[in-house]
């Protein structure tokens, strides 16, 4: 067994508190899994679990391992899982959630075709803004656009999404281009109203931290579709996610303003309730929600 075999099994052990349990989940006998432990022991010089004849007590360099240890041993099950996983058959179901921009541009069309590959499988997915409660809602899977400090939440990066600056040729032909971020103050300024920072408040890049400027504009929507709409008609400039209008700047229906100096950059998590370890079903859907996004990771 290699170290990255002695990291799952001591993560195995942590979370079973039994050196049995875990030998017989990987056929293994107890003295086999006791002695990778140990060597471990032996190799970082500390000891990592106090054991009695009743329980196993992590160390405080045990409990410091175990952090990393587990993220080994989820990493090592996942590429398992995006090597074989999809030539097996899988049945079931899962309820679940993602926001209206996401839906739009990539997880109908992603989570569709996971289903295709997995006859008897299905999916019911919910497209919301809001932050659902994933315990009392009933969902299996959400896709949010936050950090998480919900310790019985699990939340797995996906992709990073930059927002931007924009403005249709024809509103720029006659109002003008903002040459500066300060200049957006006498601009038009179409409002997201489904902002964390606030519809007003928009994120711009300083030399030692972001800073925020407040803008006004006469038009407020909290559906980012109705935003570009807005935008594309010529009414002013709009502050929304890249992979919103990526196509528009390609066509030229929309021009980035300030390409490198708007700060808004959120991260994209796939978020699903705390178990120490998720269904397959679960696993396999958040892999192929990911490579979707990579393949389009120049839009965002």
């Amino acid at each position: 067994m290699t170290k990255t075999d002695d990291l799952i099994l001591f993560a195995q052990v942590v979370e079973h508190g039994s050196f049995s349990k875990v030998a017989e989940l990987n056929s293994l006998t107890n003295s086999v899994v006791s002695k990778h432990i140990a060597r471990l022991e032996t190799e970082l010089g500390v000891q990592l679990l106090y054991r009695t004849t009743r329980k196993l007590t992590l160390s405080e360099a045990g409990k410091v391992l175990y952090q990393g240890a587990k993220n080994v041993k989820q990493a090592a099950t996942e590429a398992i899982d995006a090597v074989y996983g999809y030539g097996e058959s899988m049945t079931g179901h899962i309820k679940m959630s993602v926001p209206t921009i996401s839906g739009d541009l990539l997880l109908a069309n992603s989570v569709a075709e996971f289903c295709r590959m997995h006859p008897g499988f299905t999916v019911d997915m919910s497209l919301k803004n809001s932050f659902v409660d994933l315990i009392e809602g009933g969902y299996d899977l959400v896709i949010r656009t936050a950090q998480l400090e919900d310790s019985n939440l699990i939340a797995r990066h996906l992709i990073d999404s930059q927002w931007v600056i924009c403005a249709a040729p024809s509103y720029i032909a006659s109002a003008g281009i903002p040459v500066t971020p300060e200049d957006i103050v006498n601009h038009n300024c179409l409002q997201y109203a489904y902002q964390t920072t606030g519809a007003s408040e928009w994120e711009f890049k300083g030399e030692h931290e972001n800073y925020l400027i407040k803008v006004t504009g006469n038009f407020s929507t909290n559906n980012a579709g109705a935003l570009r709409k807005a935008a594309l008609g010529g009414n002013g400039l709009a502050y929304v996610p890249r992979c919103l209008v990526y196509q528009d700047f390609l066509k030229g229906d929309l021009i980035d303003i300030f390409p490198d100096q708007v700060g808004k950059k959120l991260g994209i998590y796939a978020v699903y309730p705390f178990t120490r370890q998720p269904p397959r079903k679960i696993r396999l859907l958040i892999e192929h929600i990911k490579q979707s996004y990579a393949a389009i990771a120049e839009s965002f």
